[in-house]
C-alpha cells in the first residue's frame, strides 16, 4: 500500500493546471496481499466509537484503506484538477460479510465515470476489497471538481421531515482531526490545525466527512449485527471544531435512515441510510 503522507506531498503542493474540460479516463489501480494492524484497528476504533473485539473489522474501516488508492488516482497525469478543488459529496459502503482482522486482503479501485453537472466534474470511484476470490467489501464514492459560474448561487441544505426525536449531542474536540488522522493515516492538512487549514481557505479545521460516517454507524451497528447490509450518506454542510453536533435515527422499510445536524437540529451535516442486503 502506498504512503498517504508521499501521496499529500503530491496532492497538496503539486503544481496542477486545473480542469482540462475533458472527461477523465478509466483509471484503475490494485495493492494485494495487504495485512491489517491491530493497533491501528483499535486506534480507529476508538476515535469512531464502535466496540471492538478483535475480530471483527468496524465496517467502515477498510475505507481508509481504499482512500489510499483514491489518492493515487488523484495524483494521476489524467486528473488535472487539484484536490483542495473536490468536495466528497456521497458515499456509498456494503458490506457483504463481516471481515476478519487477520484476513488477507486485495483492495483495488477503479475511476469508473465522469460528467459535467452546474457545479462542475462529478466523477465515480469504485472500490473492492476480496479474501482470494471473494468479494466481500465495496464503496462508490462520488467526488465533485467545484467549477465557480456566474449567477449560480448554492443553497443552503435542508434537514428532512423525519422524526426529530432521542436526538443524541456530541461534542467534537479540537484534536479530533489529529486523533482520526494518526488513526486512518489520512494527515489531509485542513484537518489537524487551524494554523494549517487558514492556509487553504478554511476558518477553522473541519471534521473528516468519513469520520462523521464511521461515527454514526458505531451507533448502528446494534441493529445490523452480522447481518449484510449498505450503508449510503449524502455530505452536506461541513463540520468544523471544536462544535457540538446532533444525531437521530428512525426505522423504515428494511432498515434505518438518520441525519447528524447542526447543535439546534436545524441543518444537517450529513444523511444517510442503512438498508439490509
Amino acid at each position: 500500500m502506498p504512503s498517504l503522507l508521499s501521496l499529500y506531498r503530491k496532492i497538496l503542493f503539486g503544481r496542477k493546471p486545473g480542469w482540462n474540460q475533458q472527461p477523465l479516463p478509466n483509471i484503475y489501480v490494485q495493492a494485494s496481499n495487504v495485512v491489517l494492524s491491530q493497533d491501528k484497528i483499535s486506534q480507529y476504533a476508538a476515535v469512531c466509537s464502535f466496540e471492538y473485539d478483535g475480530m471483527t473489522l468496524p465496517p467502515t474501516y477498510l475505507y481508509v484503506w481504499a482512500f489510499r488508492l483514491h489518492a493515487m488516482i488523484f495524483t494521476h497525469k489524467a486528473v488535472t484538477f487539484p484536490l483542495l478543488g473536490m468536495l466528497h459529496l456521497k458515499n456509498s459502503i456494503s458490506v457483504l460479510r463481516p471481515v476478519r482482522a487477520d484476513e488477507t486482503l486485495i483492495v483495488q479501485c477503479e475511476l469508473t465515470t465522469s460528467r459535467t453537472t452546474d457545479a462542475g466534474l462529478e466523477f465515480d470511484l469504485v472500490s473492492k476489497v476480496f479474501v482470494g476470490e471473494e468479494l466481500v467489501w465495496q464503496a462508490l464514492s462520488t467526488y465533485l471538481y467545484r467549477i465557480e459560474s456566474a449567477g449560480r448561487r448554492a443553497r443552503p441544505p435542508k434537514a428532512s421531515e423525519m422524526v426529530w426525536e432521542n436526538v443524541q449531542q456530541w461534542r467534537l474536540t479540537d484534536d479530533l482531526g489529529r486523533r482520526y488522522a494518526k488513526a486512518s493515516g489520512d494527515y489531509n492538512l485542513i484537518h489537524l490545525h487551524p494554523l494549517l487549514s487558514k492556509r487553504f481557505g478554511f476558518e477553522r479545521v473541519l471534521a473528516h466527512g468519513m469520520w462523521s460516517k464511521a461515527q454514526v454507524m458505531s451507533q448502528l451497528m446494534t441493529f445490523v449485527g452480522d447481518r449484510p447490509f449498505q450503508v449510503d450518506v449524502e455530505f452536506k454542510l461541513p463540520v468544523f471544531m471544536p462544535s457540538e453536533v446532533t444525531f437521530a435515527f428512525e426505522s423504515i422499510e428494511n432498515g434505518k435512515r438518520f441525519e447528524m445536524r447542526d447543535v439546534k437540529g436545524r441543518r444537517p451535516h450529513l444523511q444517510g441510510s442503512i438498508t439490509y442486503l
